[in-house]
C-alpha cells in the first residue's frame, strides 16, 4: 500500500466517534464517597437467608432483632472527552449489602464476599464531563471513614479491569499513614456517631479527651519503667552501678546463643562489653518456668533464672531499668515470674500479606515485653499465604487476589487490596522464610502456633484446590486431579456466611478434606522440625461455619451411618482433626464457638480453647466452662483484645467496630483475666453503656485460665505501618495483664456478679496503677521510636476557655503543638492565649512523626 493511502487509512472516518478508553477513564474518573446517615428512620428488609430453614405455617417465632443500616452516596464525575463504553460497571468492596440503590442510571449485586457491582442500567450510558449519584442503604453502619474500601475498580465487555485512580489510597507524610482522599470527612456526629437512640457512644473530640485525660490523672515519671511490671521489687541502700563501663557476662547452666537477642538489647541500651561483671546462671529449681531473680549492687550483677527464657526475661528487664537510670543504676532486687503461661498475639496475613520483614519486626518487639506466643494466621477466605510444596496452586492461585472475577487465576478482589500482582497485599510466606520466623522466635523463646482456618474461613484453598483440579483433570488425570478436591459436585446447598461467601466451606464428610489437611500438617511439621522446635500446638479454626452440608449427600450417608444431625457435623469434624493432629503428637487449639457442640470425651484432654465470646455475651461462661474440663483456655475475648478495634470513638481512627467501639490502652490495661465478671466493674457494653457481667457458669476450685492472647485481623489492615499503629503501644497493656497481676483485681468468687462502678473494684488503686502503668509506657516508646516502631500517638486532649488554650496527653511526657488554623506550629508549655480555632499535634520525642492533627473551637461553640 503507498504510504499516503496508509496514513489515510489509519485516520478515523468523519464523523466517527473515538473508541472507549477504560484506562484513560480510570485515571480521569472523579470518585467520592460520603457517609451519610448511620441512623435512618426506617430501613429496608435484609436479605433472605438461604441457609435459613422454612418456618412451620402457625409457628411462634422471636421478634426480628431491630434493624439498621447506612445511607452512602457515591459520586461520579466522568471526564470531558472520554467516552464511557456500553456496559460500564463498577466493582468495589462493600462492608455488608446493599439493601436499596437510588439511581437513574446504574444497578447493583453483590457478587461474593464483599465485591459489589455497580453495574449502567442496560439502554443507558454515561456522557462525557456529567455528574452522577448513587445513593446506598447498605447494612452495616459505617462509623469510620476508615469503612470505605480503596481500589475501586472499572470494568466493561471485551476490556481487562482498571482500578480507578481516585480510589487509591495516600500516605499521610507526617504521620506515615495511609490516607483516603475518596471519602468525605464526617463532621455530622448526631446523625453519624451511632445507629440508634439507645447507643451512647460519643466521638472523642478535643475537649472529651482534655476531660478524659484530666480524670486519669497525672503520671510521674516511674522510678522503676520496666514493662511488664515485675512481680517483686526492692530497692536496698546502697552505692550505685556504673553501667557506662560495660559488663563481662559469665554464664553458668545456659549458652551464649541461647540468649543472644536479650543480650543484643541490653546492647542497644547502651550496656556494651566492658568490666562489671554480669553473672547468668539458669537451672535454679526454685524459681517457677519463666522466672528469675534479678540483683543489681556496686559489685555487680546477677541474675539467676529457672530457665533460658528467665534469663532472657531478666535481660529485658535490667535493659529497660538501665535505660530508665541512664546506666548509672542503684541497687535493685527483682523477684519476677508471669502471670499467665500462655501471652500470646495473633496476626492474621491472610486477608492482607504482610511479610517476613514485618514479622521479624513484631517477633523482636514481642520478646522485649515478654510474650511468649506468636500466631500466625496464614489463611482464610481471602487468601493463602502459606508456601505448601505439595500442593504449589495454594500460593501460585491463593496468594494473590486480582480484578477478575473467576477465581480461576487468582483470587477475587475482596477487601480493597491492591489487586497488582506485585502489591504489598498479594503473597506469600516461602519455606525459607518461615524457617527464618521460626529461628527468630526461637532465639526469644517465642512459640509459633500456625493457622489455616478450616472447615469455614476456607475460600482460598477451595478455589486453588479447583484450580488443580482443572489443570490435572485437562491432562487427563484425573484420580490425582480429585485427590485434593474440596468440593463435592452433587452437593447443591445453599448457605451464606457471615462474611457472606457462599462457597467458602470445606465438606467435612469427603475423604479429599481430610487427606488435604494432613497434607498441609505434614508439611508444617516437616519445617518444624527442620528449625529445631517440633510443632506441638497447631490452631484449626473451627469458628463461623456457615449452614453448609445440608443438601450433600456424603453428609446425608454420614449423619445416616453415625447418628450425627446434620448440624453437629462441625463438631465431629473438630473431634476428627484433633484426634489427627493427637496421632502426631500436636495438640489441637481451637476458636470457642467451633467447641460448642463437641463432645468433650471425643477430644483430646489438652483441647486447647481461644475464648473469643464478648464480656458481655457468652463469653464468661464459656471461658469457665472449657477451663472447667481442664482445657488450657486462653482468654482472645474481642471487646478487651482484637486489636484490630478502634483505639478512639472517632471517625477518623481505623478499626472494625462490631465488638466495641473503642480499645484504647485504658480498657487493655484494666482488663482482669483472673476475674472475668469484675470487668462488669469498669467496662461499659458495645454502646457504651453500664451493664452487669454475670457468673453463670463458676469456675471450679483448682481451674482457671491458662493465658491471653491479643489479635490482629487484617481485614482493614493494609501496611505494615497500620500493623504497627493498631498494635503499639497496646500490645503493652496486654503484656502487663499477661505478666502481672494487678493489686486493685479483687479476688475471684465463684457466682459473683459485677455491675458498673461496682466498689470491690479499688477506681483509686486503678487510676494509681495506670498512672504508674502509663509513666513506664511513656519511657519505652523512645526504644519503639529506634527501632522504627510506627506507633499510635493520641492526639492531645484540649479545650479554649475564655480565650485560654489548655491541652494535655494521654501519656507523660508528650509534646504537643499548636497553631491557629494554617499558621506557624509553636510547642505548647502551658495554657495560652488564643485567638480562636486551634489545631494541635502530639510529637514523638525524636521529633519525626506527629499524631493526626485536631482542632478545638471556644467552647461556647464546641459540640460538647
Amino acid at each position: 500500500m503507498p504510504l499516503i493511502a496508509s496514513l489515510l487509512a489509519s485516520l478515523p472516518l468523519a464523523g466517527s466517534a473515538p473508541a472507549p478508553d477504560l484506562a484513560a477513564l480510570a485515571g480521569g474518573l472523579g470518585y467520592r464517597v460520603t457517609v451519610v446517615d448511620n441512623r435512618p428512620t426506617t430501613c429496608p428488609p435484609p436479605p433472605a437467608d438461604p441457609a435459613a430453614a422454612p418456618v412451620p405455617a402457625g409457628a411462634l417465632t422471636p421478634p426480628p432483632p431491630p434493624r439498621r443500616c447506612m445511607i452512602a452516596d457515591i459520586d461520579i464525575d466522568t471526564p470531558a472527552g472520554i467516552v464511557v463504553p456500553a456496559g460500564l460497571e463498577i466493582r468495589t468492596s462493600l462492608i455488608g449489602s446493599v439493601l436499596a440503590l437510588d439511581s437513574d442510571d446504574f444497578t447493583s449485586r453483590t457478587v461474593n464476599g464483599d465485591v459489589t457491582v455497580f453495574a449502567v442500567r442496560p439502554g443507558r450510558t454515561l456522557a462525557p464531563g456529567r455528574h452522577y449519584r448513587l445513593r446506598l442503604t447498605t447494612t452495616v453502619p459505617f462509623f469510620s471513614r476508615s469503612f470505605v474500601m480503596p481500589n475501586a475498580a472499572l470494568a466493561a465487555p471485551g476490556m481487562a479491569p482498571v482500578v480507578i485512580a481516585a480510589t487509591r489510597p495516600g500516605t499521610d507524610a507526617a504521620t506515615g499513614l495511609e490516607t483516603q482522599p475518596y471519602v468525605a470527612p464526617m463532621t455530622d456526629e448526631p446523625r453519624l456517631a451511632t445507629a440508634d437512640a439507645v447507643d451512647r457512644n460519643v466521638w472523642l473530640t478535643p475537649a472529651r479527651a482534655f476531660a478524659r485525660y484530666a480524670a486519669r490523672g497525672d503520671a510521674a515519671r516511674p522510678d522503676i519503667a520496666i514493662l511488664p511490671a515485675p512481680a517483686q521489687v526492692e530497692r536496698p541502700d546502697g552505692a550505685p552501678l556504673d553501667l557506662t563501663r560495660g559488663v563481662r557476662v559469665t554464664l553458668r547452666g545456659v549458652t551464649r546463643a541461647a540468649i543472644a537477642p536479650a543480650l543484643d538489647g541490653l546492647t542497644r541500651a547502651g550496656v556494651g562489653s566492658g568490666a562489671v561483671p554480669l553473672s547468668i546462671a539458669v537451672g535454679n529449681a526454685a524459681l517457677p518456668a519463666e522466672g528469675y531473680r534479678l540483683t543489681v549492687d556496686a559489685r555487680g550483677i546477677a541474675i539467676a533464672a529457672h530457665d533460658a527464657a528467665g534469663a532472657s526475661y531478666a535481660l529485658r528487664s535490667l535493659a529497660q531499668q538501665a535505660a530508665r537510670e541512664g546506666r548509672r543504676m542503684k541497687p535493685l532486687t527483682i523477684v519476677d515470674a508471669p502471670r499467665l503461661g500462655y501471652r500470646g498475639l495473633h496476626i492474621d496475613i491472610a486477608r492482607n500479606f504482610h511479610g517476613r520483614v514485618e514479622i521479624l519486626r513484631i517477633i523482636d518487639q514481642m520478646a522485649a515485653i515478654k510474650l511468649n506466643t506468636l500466631h500466625l494466621h496464614l489463611a482464610d477466605d481471602e487468601g493463602w499465604r502459606m508456601q505448601i510444596a505439595a500442593l504449589p496452586e495454594l500460593t501460585q492461585v491463593g496468594a494473590y487476589r486480582c480484578l477478575d472475577l473467576d477465581d480461576r487465576a487468582c483470587l477475587q478482589p475482596q477487601l480493597g487490596a491492591d489487586p497488582a500482582r506485585g502489591a504489598p497485599t498479594n503473597g506469600y510466606l516461602t519455606e525459607s522464610d518461615y524457617l527464618a520466623i521460626l529461628a527468630a522466635a526461637k532465639a526469644r523463646q517465642i512459640t509459633v502456633v500456625p493457622s489455616f482456618d478450616m472447615p469455614g474461613h476456607s475460600r482460598a484453598a477451595i478455589k486453588a484446590m479447583e484450580a488443580r483440579y482443572r489443570r490435572l483433570a485437562a491432562a487427563g488425570r484425573i484420580a490425582e486431579a480429585e485427590r485434593y478436591r474440596l468440593v463435592e459436585p452433587a452437593d447443591t446447598t445453599r448457605y451464606l456466611s457471615i462474611q457472606l461467601y457462599d462457597d467458602n466451606t470445606l465438606n467435612v464428610c469427603i475423604p479429599q478434606t481430610y487427606r488435604f489437611l494432613d497434607t498441609v500438617v505434614a508439611a508444617m511439621a516437616r519445617l518444624h522440625a527442620k528449625a529445631g522446635v517440633p510443632l506441638r500446638l497447631y490452631h484449626i479454626g473451627a469458628d463461623e461455619t456457615a449452614g453448609a452440608w445440608r443438601d450433600s449427600p456424603a453428609c446425608r450417608a454420614e449423619a445416616a451411618r453415625t447418628g450425627t444431625p446434620i448440624a453437629h457435623l462441625g463438631a465431629r469434624f473438630v473431634e476428627r482433626v484433633a484426634a489427627m493432629l493427637a496421632a502426631r503428637g500436636i495438640r489441637a487449639g481451637a476458636w470457642s464457638d467451633g467447641l460448642t457442640h463437641a463432645d468433650a470425651d471425643k477430644l483430646p484432654a489438652q483441647m486447647q480453647s481461644y475464648v473469643w465470646g464478648g464480656l458481655f455475651g457468652p463469653g464468661v461462661a464459656e471461658a469457665h466452662a472449657h477451663a472447667n474440663r481442664g482445657w488450657p483456655v486462653i482468654l482472645s475475648i474481642p471487646d478487651v483484645t482484637y486489636l484490630d478495634m478502634p483505639q478512639a470513638v472517632s471517625p477518623d481512627e481505623p478499626g472494625a467496630t462490631w465488638a466495641t467501639r473503642e480499645i484504647d490502652l485504658f480498657r487493655l490495661y484494666a482488663f482482669m483475666p483472673g476475674n472475668l465478671p469484675a470487668n462488669g466493674a469498669v467496662v461499659t457494653d458495645i454502646l457504651n453503656r453500664p451493664g452487669t457481667i454475670a457468673d453463670p457458669v463458676p469456675l471450679a476450685p483448682g481451674h482457671h485460665v491458662a493465658g491471653i492472647q491479643g489479635q490482629l485481623w487484617s481485614e482493614m489492615v493494609r501496611r505494615d505501618s497500620q500493623v504497627e499503629y493498631m498494635l503499639f503501644p497496646r500490645l503493652f497493656a496486654l503484656a502487663e495483664r499477661g505478666w502481672s497481676t494487678p493489686a486493685w483485681e479483687p479476688a475471684y468468687t465463684p457466682g459473683a456478679s459485677y455491675s458498673y462502678g461496682d466498689a470491690r473494684v479499688d477506681s483509686a488503686a486503678l487510676l494509681a496503677g495506670w498512672r504508674d502503668f502509663a509513666g513506664r509506657v511513656a519511657e519505652r516508646l523512645t526504644a519503639l521510636e529506634g527501632d522504627g516502631i510506627i506507633y499510635r500517638l493520641a492526639p492531645p486532649g484540649a479545650r479554649i476557655v475564655a480565650g485560654r488554650l489548655e491541652a494535655n496527653s494521654e501519656l507523660p511526657g508528650t509534646a504537643i503543638d499548636y497553631r491557629p488554623a494554617g499558621g506557624a506550629w509553636t510547642r505548647y508549655t502551658g495554657p495560652v492565649a488564643v485567638g480562636g480555632a486551634t489545631e494541635l499535634r502530639t510529637v514523638t520525642h525524636d521529633g519525626r512523626r506527629v499524631s493526626r492533627t485536631i482542632t478545638v473551637v471556644p467552647a461556647r461553640a464546641a459540640w460538647q
